[in-house]
């Protein structure tokens, strides 16, 4: 039995689990969030109790400290060497990989360069992998990408169609991300229909978005772009726009691309289209409320969700499943009422939200008379990134 970390670390915030493997058992999980702040809100789940307590936290590296010494406190570990690997979740991973990787210092110094594409998320995964190398010097640590599951698109997919001279020497494609989620996604429909031969689309649906399609478990096409900001309309984040839009707006108010691409990636979304917030959740009550901009701006969201999924259908040439998972796409019910009678007529889909029947990953919301089944499965991208560090651990220590 070995101990493995997964470590999810974003701008402000440190998820994390401990499993043991190969049991795949959950031995205690947590999160330290508003990390920067006097006030960050440091939460543990261990043995069926959950604590949750407010304290300065300035960094990552702190977080970290605060993480492993609350462990050993707790008596979770009794010394830092029973945890034998550590599994840091890194968004962009570019062209250079394509699956999990031991750390390097080449691969530190290329995620570094990548920080240009995703520069909330590299650099703090390389900076808690840093905190987490100097307390765990002997485990193993790898870094596992948001983005390797969708390096199996064809070039037809990923490329865009601007002047090729821009991908030979700037590499600018179509990466996707929550790659690490659909690929769970698609092993537990595996495991559901039987088969390795399927067409399911994933929608990970949450304060960040994105769609996969995905055929036998490989990624086909996925809606983000060269960073999150590209696809479905998100929390905050436009999704796909007209680039004159950008150019207009930035001509009329005077902004710098600095200052265009904090309104693009922070003010908009259902944030900025409601004027309310970019948590669904919020937007449903300004619904209740009778406020116009919320019930457009969830039509547009739902719209852009449904329009997605159509053209994968036909990108598929049918669909088996379509998955939907993460906050908004396991929890709002009110979402997938308005989302899925889009794709009723057209897709043969039959559901009955009051009726859905359990599995042991999750719940069927489709009926008998559904041309395509209709999950809702709550995702757990920590598991993967922990499946993969084991491997990679047994396959070093058996040579």
């Amino acid at each position: 039995m070995k101990k493995i970390f997964a470590v999810n670390a974003g701008s402000s915030s440190l998820k994390f689990q401990i499993l043991e493997m190969p049991e795949e058992q959950v031995i205690i999980s947590g999160q330290v969030e508003r990390i920067g702040f006097d006030d960050a809100i440091f939460t543990i789940k261990y043995q069926g109790n959950k604590t949750e307590s407010r304290l300065p936290v300035k960094n990552q590296k702190e977080a970290v400290q605060l993480v492993l010494k609350t462990i050993l406190d707790m008596k979770v570990i009794k010394d830092v060497e029973e945890i034998k690997g550590a599994g840091h979740r890194v968004v962009q991973g570019g062209e250079y990989f394509d699956r999990t990787v031991e750390v390097t210092e080449d691969a530190i110094q290329k995620i570094d360069f990548l920080a240009k594409l995703a520069p909330l998320h590299n650099k703090a995964s390389l900076e808690c992998y840093k905190a987490f190398k100097e307390l765990l010097p002997n485990a193993l640590h790898t870094f596992v990408f948001d983005t390797a599951y969708h390096r199996t698109m064809e070039e037809q997919n990923y490329i865009y169609p601007i002047p090729y001279e821009y991908y030979t020497k700037y590499a600018i494609r179509r990466y996707g991300a929550h790659g690490t989620s659909h690929k769970y996604i698609a092993s537990i429909v595996e495991k559901y229909l039987n088969t390795k031969n399927y067409r399911l689309i994933s929608c990970h649906l949450g304060s960040g978005a994105s769609l996969c399609a995905i055929k036998d478990g490989k990624c086909v096409d996925t809606s983000m772009g060269f960073t999150p900001l590209g696809g479905i309309m998100m929390g905050t984040r436009c999704g796909d726009l007209d680039p004159s839009v950008v150019l207009y707006i930035m001509e009329q108010e005077n902004l710098t691309p600095q200052e265009m691409n904090n309104i693009l990636n922070k003010k908009s979304g259902l944030a900025g289209l409601s004027g309310v917030s970019s948590d669904m959740r919020d937007v449903d009550k300004g619904i209740a409320e009778n406020k116009h901009l919320s019930l457009l701006a969830k039509k547009v969201y739902c719209t852009r969700v449904a329009q997605t999924i159509g053209s994968y259908f036909v990108e598929l040439g049918g669909c088996d499943v379509i998955v939907f998972t993460a906050g908004v796409g396991e929890n709002s019910i009110t979402t997938r009422r308005m989302l899925i009678p889009m794709l009723s007529s057209a897709l043969g889909i039959d559901v009955d939200e009051d009726n859905a029947k359990e599995f042991e990953f999750g719940k069927i919301i489709s009926t008998n008379k559904s041309k395509i089944k209709v999950l809702v499965i709550p995702t757990n991208e920590e598991l993967m990134i922990v499946r993969d560090t084991y491997e990679l651990l047994n396959k070093k220590q058996n040579g």
